[in-house]
């Protein structure tokens, strides 16, 4: 078969690669119908996560059908058609058992496309598959459907429900990137006043504002003054952190009102600042956190049922063959105005959705 291999800082090819087959009895192997391209990728690319090893299949978002399935598997059957998740969980362990799937010690945990071979090929062996697979309806496309593997539970979970978002809350975004639109879809879902979104980008700024923020600001742009202003000084009551460099982190330090709520989702490869001198009598809560993806059931209901906005998240689609050209387009994402690639699924279109 074919998958997309990772062969150090700088270098991956979609190649020949041995077909996965079930070597635990828990396992499942998945054919791939639709995958999607993660910032945690470009990450690994960078050289950002030194453990994942040359010759690893990237990826860690899928949509396929189960082909073959161990003598455990009880949940799933071949032809039936899944959601692999980004967080693998073997179901005993202390945190599992607690539904912190992400903090699996029982050999799950990320491990797709990290510390195994991932989803970003023709066929993928999924570890503990009765946990980590969910079935899909026949309603929802699989574009839509693979966005629930990990940026719509991250976004939900490490944003919104960590910064304990509540109704009349002032919410702001640092971020405009899929995890950052998907908080701010999130968010919405609990009724607070106002969401502010802040990015580089005009295209995701303009984004932002179609998924429901109410006003948006150039990051070089004193996006810190606008909350004040909007809050009579005080600042947000929720600042979710959703790009992942020391910039950004510090600015949602500044945003935060006292009492407030910091929550870091992006994926951080340097360093960042704690301001403790400014920050320590303001009676700040920061969070950080892994995906665990016990959301995932219930987010996939309000999919099917045209509750979360997935389809506006995607701007370009290929098939599962061109996952070098998808990846060029997602790495220059200010150039292309790329949000969410997906390959494979039910549309192969090869150009850009309009963003605006």
């Amino acid at each position: 078969m074919k998958g997309f291999v990772f062969r150090g800082p700088g270098q991956a090819s979609w190649q020949d690669v041995p077909d996965p087959a079930v070597s635990e009895s828990t396992d499942a192997i998945v054919k791939v119908g639709a995958v999607t391209i993660c910032g945690t990728d470009l990450h690994i690319l960078k050289g950002d996560v030194p453990e994942v090893r040359p010759g690893t299949v990237l990826g860690h978002e899928a949509v396929g059908e189960i082909v073959d399935a161990g003598s455990d598997v009880r949940t799933v059957l071949p032809g039936d058609r899944v959601l692999v998740s980004c967080i693998t969980s073997c179901g005993r362990c202390r945190y599992c058992r607690e539904s912190a799937y992400g903090q699996c010690r029982g050999g799950g945990g990320w491990i797709l496309g990290h510390l195994i071979d991932g989803t970003q090929a023709e066929y993928v062996r999924v570890p503990y598959a009765d946990l980590s697979v969910h079935p899909l309806p026949a309603s929802l496309r699989s574009e839509d459907a693979v966005l629930l593997a990990d940026i719509f539970p991250t976004a939900y979970e490490v944003g919104v429900l960590n910064g304990n978002v509540r109704p009349g809350d002032t919410v702001a975004v640092v971020g405009a990137g899929p995890v950052g639109l998907a908080a701010i879809a999130a968010a919405r879902l609990f009724a607070p006043e106002r969401i502010i979104a802040v990015d580089l980008a005009p295209a995701r700024l303009e984004a932002a504002h179609r998924l429901g923020a109410d006003a948006v600001a150039d990051v070089h742009e004193a996006p810190g003054q606008l909350v004040a202003d909007l809050t009579d000084g005080l600042g947000a009551d929720v600042v979710i952190e959703a790009v992942g460099v020391p910039e950004s982190f510090e600015l949602c330090t500044r945003m935060v009102r006292p009492g407030g709520r910091l929550a870091n989702v992006g994926v951080h490869g340097k360093p960042a600042t704690l301001h403790l001198e400014d920050l320590w009598s303001k009676n700040v809560t920061i969070t950080t956190g892994l995906v665990d993806t016990s959301s995932t059931p219930t987010l996939l209901r309000m999919a099917t049922a045209g509750r979360l906005p997935t389809e506006q998240l995607i701007t370009h689609a290929f098939p599962l063959d061109r996952m070098e050209e998808a990846y060029d387009v997602f790495s220059k994402a200010a150039e292309t105005g790329a949000l969410k690639v997906v390959l494979g699924g039910q549309q192969h279109a090869q150009v850009a959705v309009p963003v605006a």
